[in-house]
């Protein structure tokens, strides 16, 4: 018995498994349209640097103006304060979508077929009437005296009739939103959590609510940018201190509606941006474990490349060859 290390082996098993660098075809068609693009682009440049009309000073001047910045801070303020309501009153309309009661099922199908069958303006032209068709509240007994009454006017102001209004009118939208969501949860697993002994309410918080919200952000997220300017038709209520408004005022005191209204499609741009951003972390926050892109999966194509490589190349020193 002998035994001998065959020299080729080792060498000849490694260059087999040599990962192959392909080149790519060349495309003349591809770098024909990206030139075609780049030269409009520059023409587009060209044209918002050189065209008077856009007037550049003004927009520099008044981007930041004390009332243009009010004005932002109040959109963002009724932006905030209608997804609030909007996702208080989904999230009511959809568990009682959901709900084994007709009564119930009912009332929320209601609710979503009238204020999404009915354009925004005019529901905010009815709340900005509220106080018209509404001038009192009374608290007392049925057919009996009054305990206690109070005007409408002094409560229901401009600004709490136009986060109501579009509140209401977003949480009709975003109650199928949440509905599908919650949908999307597989039903074993609350029946799973209820041979557990838990109720309902706890498999809603804890079990349900956390994965529907991976389906439930992307959509949300399109809302909010959808609400921040829907904000710009609250003049129907009339409330006057938002950012048309602003812009909308300065521009008929100087008569250059074009530059004031670039003002305010920058503004508008600005906080869309960083919605987008946080729209962005909270799809990958609630996305762990379902997307490849999520954290701790970074580096998966190079990992899963060097495990190739690792598994195609044999160890340096193999076990010798056994001759008889």
């Amino acid at each position: 018995m002998s035994t001998s290390t065959s020299p080729a082996g080792p060498t000849a098993h490694a260059d087999a498994f040599t990962p192959i660098r392909a080149r790519s075809a060349p495309r003349p068609g591809t770098w024909i349209a990206a030139v075609i693009v780049g030269l409009l682009v520059l023409a587009l440049i060209n044209f918002l640097l050189t065209n008077p009309v856009l007037d550049w000073g003004t927009v520099a001047t008044y981007i930041l103006d004390v009332k243009v910045v009010q004005g932002v801070g109040w959109t963002l303020l009724l932006t905030v304060l209608s997804m609030v309501v909007g996702t208080i009153m989904a999230l009511l309309a959809a568990i009682m979508r959901r709900s084994d009661n007709p009564v119930l099922r009912g009332v929320a199908w209601a609710y979503i077929f009238v204020f999404r069958g009915t354009p925004v303006y005019t529901q905010l032209v009815f709340w900005g009437l509220f106080t018209v068709i509404v001038p009192k509240i009374v608290i007392g007994v049925p057919f009996g005296p009054e305990l206690l009454s109070f005007s409408t006017r002094d409560l229901f102001t401009a600004f709490w009739a136009a986060v109501i209004g579009l509140g209401l009118n977003e949480g009709a939208y975003l109650a199928e939103i949440i509905r599908s969501g919650l949908n999307s949860v597989d039903r074993g697993q609350t029946e799973a959590s209820r041979a557990l002994g838990m109720s309902d309410s706890l498999i809603l918080r804890r079990i349900i609510v956390p994965q529907a919200m991976r389906v439930i952000v992307p959509p949300l997220g399109n809302e909010t940018i959808g609400m921040l300017k829907t904000t710009s038709l609250v003049l129907a209520v009339p409330f006057t201190l938002d950012l048309t408004f602003a812009t909308n005022g300065i521009a008929n005191k100087l008569f250059t509606p074009i530059p004031l209204l670039i003002v305010a499609a920058l503004w508008y741009l600005a906080i869309t941006s960083v919605l987008m951003v946080g729209q962005h972390y909270l799809e990958r926050y609630f996305g762990r474990g379902f997307d490849d892109r999520a954290p701790g999966a970074r580096g998966g194509r190079r990992s899963r490349q060097s495990a190739v490589n690792s598994a195609g190349t044999t160890p340096k020193n193999p076990l010798p060859e056994v001759e008889l």
